[in-house]
């Protein structure tokens, strides 16, 4: 686990207590000192990275002059250094990113009204002192006289308060903004502020860190307003933190917004979904730096030592968590999920992170395991593998253990699944194993592979009823036709399970739906007669199946004529079931309930639901136990639905240059005149024909989650007739190439070959 991970949650700092006046005594509770802005040695007072124009003085002096003020204007004792104080009364970061053992989404939307922000005092707010036209104008002007003052002097007054900043950047100092859509704060000033900023001289920039740290002082004195909240969503845009020599005010000012009340997280949010994609991209890309490299600090003594700053990363996390929430509040999202994947945590023990978290929860020890999204998909499968093995091997040391106490001799077959054998869940738990019956040979991965290949293709064949392809989606789901057993179902559950129990990617095209459902909940619940398989679903989702009814519902959200007139229709759905056509009601007596322009967004969704979840209960529901019942891992919880997919299915984002670097040869060498023909035709093949090539060598058009790497491709040298076509072993992902002698007539072979070949297709 990181050194993170060993150390109390960010809430839970040293009891230092904290001396309070005597004019306040009884007003307001007993505060405890945070641990002081230190200086961070030689790296902490270097310059951002400009030369020789001059250094940022070390943190230390900013502070003396900080107390010194204080001193002045207070009249009292000030600390000898600069503590912030705790918040009582503060849950450890406020679980705006629920327990993931819950798989809650959350929704700001619906938050009760004690949820929402409650209502703060508006300060009064110094004049404005400059509006963006003004500020442009001084920058301009201090560009080509080099007269700095004005400039500066804008910085200094803005950045020396919260309040000050509020009243530069607010787009009207005399309006109260409630409402948790709009923060009032003028973005593009904003932003031409700080895009400003890191071209002026140094002792401007070293002003605004000063200004900083006096802001972030006073902040844990006195009550808090809703203009806070703006100069904490301000100052988290500041460039100039990406610079490692500004970590330590960084890390102070994350802490504050992580140890926020949960109501003020929820404005934060909605207030992050509002920024550009470059800006919020920007914020994520900063968090996850901070945390890379206070993980692996290029120069360790940059940084104050890691018992003294352990909550830096808890803190940063949590702040990230409010980013990652915002992103799934806005459709599309503003960045892609895998943008917060931080790889760095590829490199750190994530087993240990994973039994901190299956021990802790999300209370008393951080683990990245409490945030899932930073870890990518590649570390999840190694904790899902990792997970698995452990697994295996209980069962297995369990069958051995079981044979010998019954005085029978151990046959090494007990310690793998053979399919014939199989009469028990827990056998489920071992490593598969097929054999072939009349085919010698062992398993080394091959037969396995070829085992799922044949058992999907057969199970998904029209013939066989079970599932429904469509066309223009290309993808199969479940058919709502009703039987006696729903067996068959269940057994599909547990191959797909077992599939990435062993690392087997499949050739199946279930829509993105389906994984949604199989994570609801993502543990079986204790309680039975609890409902599985039911998510919230909507057009969208209905789209990726059959694209043409959700066209014609969407048809009718937006149709402006009289909806009950023109359509005729009524809460009611017809499906045909072996040549019957049956009907059924939607909401009870749905059958007299005529849909109108007022009750239309009902009728849609109960039909979207009726299609995706009641239609299909009990087919998915023993799919879902087959599933479970294989992958019934606390580790699964860490998935989000499209990364169950990629572990079913992989990954459909092709680099054939990985390919061709990772390729093994037999027969060949990479530098023989055949491959490399190969290699140019591949390459310059459109992303269709790459898609067959890999499906006819592989079985399936999609890349495992390791990469083209984990493919182990291989292509061998087949001593044929060059007239022959090439020809493939997808057991063993093994292409068997002729010496074609000529560029054009592999191009022409090969496109033959991969574009004719029956493979293992669905359709």
């Amino acid at each position: 686990m990181s050194e993170a991970g060993r150390v109390p949650s960010p809430a839970a700092p040293p009891e230092v207590a904290a001396a309070a006046p005597d004019d306040r005594k009884g007003k307001e509770p007993e505060r405890e000192k945070l641990p002081p802005i230190v200086s961070a040695g030689a790296g902490a007072t270097a310059g951002l990275d400009r030369g020789s124009k001059g250094q940022i003085s070390t943190f230390s002096s900013f502070i003396s002059t900080v107390n010194q003020k204080k001193e002045a204007a207070e009249n009292r004792s000030s600390p000898t250094h600069l503590v912030f104080p705790n918040i009582k009364n503060v849950r450890d970061l406020p679980p705006i990113c629920l327990d993931v053992r819950q798989k809650q989404r959350i929704s700001t939307e619906a938050s009760s009204s004690e949820m929402k922000a409650p209502v703060l005092p508006e300060p009064v707010l110094p004049n404005q002192p400059k509006t963006m036209k003004d500020f442009q104008e001084d920058t301009e002007k201090a560009k080509s006289s080099g007269d700095w003052k004005a400039v500066h002097d804008f910085y200094l007054t803005t950045f020396d308060s919260f309040p000050e900043l509020n009243a530069a950047f607010k787009k009207d100092a005399t309006t109260s903004f409630n409402t948790i859509e709009d923060s009032g704060i003028n973005a593009k000033f904003v932003n031409a502020v700080y895009d400003a900023l890191l071209n002026t001289p140094q002792d401007i920039q070293k002003t605004v860190l000063k200004g900083i740290i006096n802001s972030l002082l006073r902040e844990w004195k006195g009550p808090r307003t809703k203009d806070d909240l703006r100069a904490y969503f301000i100052l988290l845009q500041n460039p100039q933190f990406n610079n490692t020599s500004t970590y330590v005010i960084y890390a102070h000012l994350l802490r504050q917004i992580a140890t926020l009340v949960e109501a003020d997280h929820h404005f934060l949010v909605h207030w992050f979904k509002k920024l550009s994609q470059k800006r919020f991209k920007q914020l994520v890309e900063r968090l996850l730096q901070f945390i890379s490299l206070r993980l692996f600090p290029a120069k360790p003594e940059e940084f104050p030592p890691i018992t003294k700053c352990s909550w830096w990363i808890p803190s940063a996390s949590k702040v990230l968590s409010l980013l990652n929430t915002a992103n799934s509040l806005v459709h599309p999202p503003l960045i892609p999920y895998t943008d917060f994947y931080n790889s760095t945590l590829d490199h750190i023990d994530l087993m240990e992170e994973y039994h901190t978290w299956q021990s802790f929860g999300n209370s008393h020890r951080f683990s990245f395991c409490q945030y899932p999204f930073v870890i990518s998909i590649a570390a999840k499968k190694i904790i899902i593998q990792r997970d698995s093995e452990q697994q295996m091997i209980s069962i297995a040391r369990q069958s051995l253990v079981d044979k010998v106490s019954r005085r029978q001799r151990p046959d090494m077959n007990m310690l793998f699944l053979n399919m014939k054998l199989t009469r028990k869940r827990a056998d489920l738990k071992k490593k598969l194993k097929v054999t072939f019956v009349g085919e010698a040979g062992l398993d080394m991965g091959g037969l396995t592979k070829e085992w799922f290949l044949l058992l999907i293709r057969q199970i998904f064949h029209p013939d066989y009823g079970m599932f429904t392809y469509h066309k223009d989606s290309h993808c199969h789901w479940f058919s709502s036709f009703k039987c006696d057993n729903y067996s068959e179902f269940r057994l599909v559950g547990i191959l797909m399970g077992l599939a990435v129990y062993n690392s087997i990617t499949l050739d199946i095209r279930f829509p993105p739906c389906c994984y949604k459902k199989l994570l609801s909940p993502p543990i079986i619940p204790s309680d039975q007669n609890t409902p599985v398989g039911i998510c919230s679903v909507t057009t969208d989702d209905l789209c990726q199946i059959m694209p043409e009814l959700a066209h014609g519902l969407s048809e009718l959200l937006s149709y402006e004529g009289n909806v009950e007139e023109d359509f005729y229709s009524t809460f009611q759905v017809f499906q045909e079931e072996f040549g019957i056509i049956k009907s059924y009601n939607l909401k009870p007596g749905g059958d007299k309930i005529p849909v109108t322009n007022q009750n239309r967004k009902e009728y849609v969704q109960l039909y979207v639901d009726f299609l995706l979840n009641k239609s299909i209960y009990k087919q998915f529901a023993a799919f879902y136990y087959g599933f479970h019942s294989v992958c019934a891992s606390n580790a699964l919880m860490l998935l989000r639905p499209e990364e169950v997919e990629i572990l079913v299915c992989g990954s459909p984002e092709l680099d054939m240059h990985a390919l061709q670097r990772s390729t093994q040869y037999d027969g060949y060498a990479k530098t023989d005149l055949t491959i490399r023909y190969f290699w140019d035709v591949v390459l310059g093949f459109p992303l269709d024909l790459q898609k067959k090539l890999l499906h006819f060598t592989t079985g399936s058009d999609r890349v495992p989650v390791g990469g083209m790497a984990d493919l182990n491709f291989k292509i061998s040298k087949n001593e044929t007739s060059t007239n022959w076509l090439p020809v493939a072993h997808t057991c063993f992902n093994q292409l068997c190439l002729p010496p074609y002698k000529s560029k054009k007539d592999l191009k022409q072979k090969l496109i033959i070959g991969i574009s004719n070949s029956e493979g293992f297709g669905l359709e």
